[in-house]
């Protein structure tokens, strides 16, 4: 091998570590592959940046903003709420949501799909009074089946259909992955309704709102400022620091029975003013200490003394836990996406009251609520947050975060022209696409403007729905995988796992791409896999003389199905947190699932797309 050869490979396996590894976002561990690529001068100067104009790349930035206008416009919305009744039998319930996921999932991005589909779905949950965790990977696994369908389900396909025609000239077109993608998506939403959910190791609390979730009776305490009190007159931002040090916050005040606006630290505090106050039970007591405050009135006493007069009884009235939402403030659950701000951060660097004037009330990963000091808390994909703030601009300030929220948004009569509007706009751009007027990346540009001008998305919210970490992804990435391809390493890797079958029919050797594919997309992005992937199926199917169409499908169909961790696809992250699922619940569905997947793909590969 030639240094430039030893040289990428070891940067490969380097990626691969770091991925594995998952302390550095797969963006940074892109570019940084990028940059070492470039200085030891295996991509030109001039050549660095050129994945950010790949196809693939604009592509997947426009379906983003695409599906984005879907969203807003309310049309996904407006077709969820005609197919999620409420529904008895389980069986009936997972395959109904699965299969609405994956039809969505088809013509739109799959990751948007699940994240509009999530709400609806925790909301049919407690009304079928079941747990998050029977519906919730049903609905995760069936949006990633329903992206194998059409060219723009899933990046991967974008991708192989780009690397298609740097080798052929021509592209895989919008239908080209349906025959063998629809009937593993149909295949495999069978397997999730009718088996694959009684493998989920269902959450025995069977927990579906905020306040079972996080048990905030336990954190959240109100204590009155008494006649002549040290604090009347000093502002509450004076007061943050001291309580800080004994881990404890203090949320706001209510005073008069009205909330103060969170943000609001410079008001003085007057006498009966309600201090909110957010801490853990020894905590608690420490806080009240150093203030000089009563511990407040177990709702107990309250209860339970006959002797208390009616102002007693008032008093302990105000002064028991958990006084949150009302008129003046609204509280809301929400889950941290992939690529969130949060992400990696905690409250306390990001000043959530300060800068965005909402209170961080608590937070759960996996199900279980932490139970240290929150503003040490670094968030992660999958973190379910219990936030409070301004009823009119929570839900927004929530999206600016990059965060979810689980709760259904209200279709408004007069945006259902815009949902109609946005479909057909949609469908334009599919059709042009379809019947070869223009080419697909400039068919959905088109979309995009028309989405602009008709105000479907604001300009001001134009590139608030683009994944840019997938982007950037992309576009470190790609130039990677062509120096690979122009240095001869795809040439060497293929001979090696060419190598291990020779003397055995083509089949095996698609059957190794398709495993070996599905098995890095389980534990890397599926994204960069099938970056790594497909020039390395490609260089198999030339050193075996057989059609490399075949090894580029089975290469889509892997890096898609990621079904054994929450790592190897954001919709499995995504659900962790709402979900209560742990790292090791996934496979006991996912491995049978792509088990299933194997056995279908490969005769729907050969018959489809032969070897010869």
């Amino acid at each position: 091998m030639t240094f430039d050869q030893v040289f990428l490979l070891s940067l490969l396996a380097a990626v691969f570590v770091l991925f594995i590894w998952g302390k550095l976002r797969h963006d940074v561990v892109a570019i940084m592959a990028l940059l070492a690529a470039t200085v030891a001068g295996q991509i030109s100067m001039g050549g660095a940046f050129m994945g950010f104009a790949s196809p693939a790349t604009v592509t997947v930035a426009l379906v983003l903003v695409v599906s984005r206008g879907l969203v807003n416009s309310g049309a996904v919305n407006l077709i969820a709420r005609q197919f999620i009744p409420p529904v008895e039998s389980p069986t009936a319930h997972v395959g109904i949501l699965s299969s609405l996921a994956g039809a969505l999932s088809a013509f739109m991005n799959n990751v948007g799909a699940l994240a509009l589909l999530m709400p609806a779905t925790l909301q049919s949950a407690a009304k079928a009074k079941r747990s998050p965790s029977v519906l919730l990977m049903p609905l995760a696994f069936g949006s990633i089946l329903g992206g194998l369908v059409t060219l723009i389900g899933t990046p991967p396909n974008i991708i192989i259909a780009s690397i298609r025609e740097q080798m052929t000239g021509q592209a895989f077109s919008m239908f080209d992955f349906t025959p063998v993608g629809g009937v593993i998506a149909v295949t495999g939403i069978a397997f999730v309704a009718l088996v694959g959910w009684r493998l989920i190791p269902h959450d025995s609390d069977g927990r579906t709102t905020a306040s079972e979730l996080f048990d905030m009776e336990n954190y959240v305490t109100m204590a009155k400022i008494p006649e002549d009190h040290e604090l009347i007159g000093k502002e509450l931002r004076e007061l943050d620091d001291l309580v800080r040090e004994q881990d404890a916050v203090i949320l706001g005040i209510s005073r008069n029975d009205h909330r103060i606006d969170p943000a609001a630290r410079r008001r003085p505090l007057r006498q009966d003013d309600l201090l909110l106050i957010e801490a853990g039970p020894d905590a608690l007591n420490a806080c009240l200490s150093v203030l000089n405050l009563r511990p407040p009135v177990p709702q107990s006493d309250e209860e339970e003394s006959p002797e208390q007069t009616d102002s007693d009884a008032e008093e302990a009235r105000k002064r028991r836990p958990v006084l949150l939402g009302g008129t003046d403030v609204a509280i809301a659950e929400a889950v941290v996406q992939p690529g969130s701000r949060l992400s990696g951060r905690t409250s306390n660097e990001l000043n959530l009251r300060s800068t965005y004037g909402i209170n961080l009330l608590a937070i759960a990963r996996q199900g279980n609520p932490f139970r240290g000091r929150l503003g040490a808390f670094r968030f992660r994909t999958g973190d379910v947050l219990l936030i409070e703030g301004e009823p009119s601009r929570l839900n927004q300030i929530i999206s600016s975060l990059g965060c979810l929220p689980l709760a259904e948004r209200p279709i408004q009569g007069s945006k259902i022209h815009m949902a109609w509007l946005s479909m057909a706009v949609f469908g334009a751009a599919i059709a042009a696409t379809t019947m070869g007027l223009v080419s697909f990346p400039i068919a959905l540009a088109i979309a995009v403007v028309a989405m602009v001008m008709t105000d479907i998305v604001p300009v001001r919210e134009l590139y608030d729905g683009i994944d840019w970490s997938v982007v950037v992804l992309l576009g470190a990435m790609i130039p990677v995988g062509q120096a690979m391809q122009d240095t001869g390493t795809t040439t060497v890797i293929a001979e090696a796992l060419s190598g291990l079958v020779a003397g055995y029919p083509a089949v095996i050797a698609l059957t190794i791409v398709l495993v070996l594919t599905m098995s890095l997309s389980d534990i890397i992005n599926n994204a960069a896999t099938a970056v790594v992937m497909a020039p390395v199926a490609v260089g198999i199917a030339t050193q075996l003389n057989v059609n490399a169409d075949c090894f580029l499908m089975a290469v889509a169909i892997g890096a898609s199905c990621a079904f054994l961790t929450p790592i190897g696809h954001q919709n499995n992250a995504l659900i962790m947190g709402p979900g209560g699922y742990k790292f090791g619940d996934y496979w006991r569905m996912g491995l049978p699932l792509e088990i299933l997947i194997v056995v279908v793909a490969i005769p729907m590969l050969l018959w489809i797309w032969p070897l010869t």
